[in-house]
C-alpha cells in the first residue's frame, strides 16, 4: 500500500520528492548518454520526427543551457524573457537543434555533459522554500516554479531517451519511474497544447483514469475557451479513458495513440485529436 510519505516522494510539486526526482533524472540521463556516446549511433534516426541522435543531443544542449541561463538571470534579480508562444516551440526547437550539426561529436557531447552537471548542481541547491515559489520564466510556457525545470529535464532525457531507443529498434520500455513522476504534468502539457479550433461537435467532458504511483481520476473539460482539469470521478463523463503511466506520457507527447476509451467513442476520438505536438 502506498503511504502518504511515499506518495509525496512521487509528487514533484512537493519538496519531499526532490531527491527521488533528481535520482530519476540522473538515471535517465546516464542511459541516454550511454547510447548517444556510441559513435555508430550519432546519425541514426530517432522517433523524434526527422531528428537524428545528434540532433537530440543538440536540442538538449540548447534546452539545458537555457534552463541555466534563466535560473541565473532570475537569481540575479532580472526577468528572463520568453522566446515565443508554445505554438512556435517545435519550430524554434528544430531550428536550434539543427544549428549544432556543425559541431564535432566529441565537442557537442562534452558540452552537454557539462551543461547537465551544472543544471543538476543548480537543482540540488534549490531550497524547500524556493521549490514551489521561486518563479522563473520558461522559454515558451510563461512563469513556472523551480521544480518545473528538473521535471523538464526528466521529459528531455526520459522521452528523448525513448526516442533514441525506438530509432535504434531496441527492445525497450519507457522507464516506470520516469513515467510515474511525469503523470501529473501530462495534464499541464495537454492543457498547453490544446487547439480549440479543432473542437468540433460541442464541448467535451472526459474522465482520464491512470494507474501507478500518481494514479487516480482526472476530470477534463474542453470548451472553445480551452481545457481545464481537476481531480474527480468518472460519474457523468462522456467517456472514461484508461491509461497506464507510460502510455499516458507517450500519448501526451505524440509518440503513441494509446488509452482504452469506455463510453462515447466519438467523444474519445474528438478528444484525441485536440492536441498539437511540441
Amino acid at each position: 500500500m502506498t503511504t502518504d510519505v511515499n506518495r509525496a516522494e512521487w509528487n514533484a510539486m512537493d519538496f519531499a520528492a526532490k531527491d527521488n526526482l533528481l535520482r530519476i533524472v540522473r538515471e535517465e540521463a546516464e542511459a541516454f548518454f550511454a547510447l548517444a556516446e556510441v559513435p555508430e549511433n550519432w546519425q541514426m534516426p530517432t522517433a523524434a520526427g526527422h531528428w537524428q541522435v545528434r540532433d537530440i543531443v543538440g536540442h538538449l544542449v540548447d534546452t539545458t543551457e537555457g534552463y541555466i541561463d534563466r535560473f541565473e538571470t532570475t537569481r540575479g534579480g532580472a526577468t528572463a524573457e520568453a522566446i515565443a508562444p508554445i505554438t512556435e516551440m517545435s519550430l524554434n526547437a528544430d531550428k536550434f537543434a539543427l544549428e549544432f550539426r556543425s559541431m564535432e561529436r566529441e565537442e557537442l557531447l562534452a558540452r552537454l555533459r557539462d551543461a547537465f552537471g551544472r543544471a543538476m548542481k543548480m537543482f540540488e541547491e534549490v531550497s524547500a522554500e524556493d521549490w514551489g515559489t521561486f518563479m522563473i520564466t520558461h522559454a515558451y510556457m510563461g512563469s513556472v516554479p523551480a521544480f518545473f525545470y528538473p521535471i523538464g529535464q526528466l521529459m528531455d532525457y526520459g522521452v528523448h531517451g525513448w526516442d533514441v531507443r525506438e530509432g535504434l529498434d531496441m527492445a525497450h520500455f519507457l522507464s516506470p519511474d520516469a513515467a510515474d513522476m511525469l503523470v501529473p504534468f501530462m495534464f499541464v502539457l495537454w492543457q498547453a497544447t490544446t487547439d480549440t479550433s479543432r473542437l468540433k461537435g460541442g464541448d467535451l467532458d472526459v474522465a482520464v483514469r491512470v494507474s501507478g504511483r500518481n494514479g487516480g481520476v482526472t476530470r477534463i473539460r474542453v470548451t472553445k475557451e480551452g481545457m481545464t482539469y481537476e481531480p474527480g470521478t468518472e460519474e457523468g463523463a462522456q467517456v472514461v479513458i484508461d491509461f497506464d503511466p507510460a502510455s499516458l506520457v507517450l500519448t501526451a507527447f505524440g509518440r503513441a495513440r494509446s488509452g482504452t476509451p469506455l463510453g462515447d467513442q466519438d467523444a474519445a476520438r474528438r478528444f484525441a485529436g485536440l492536441f498539437f505536438r511540441i
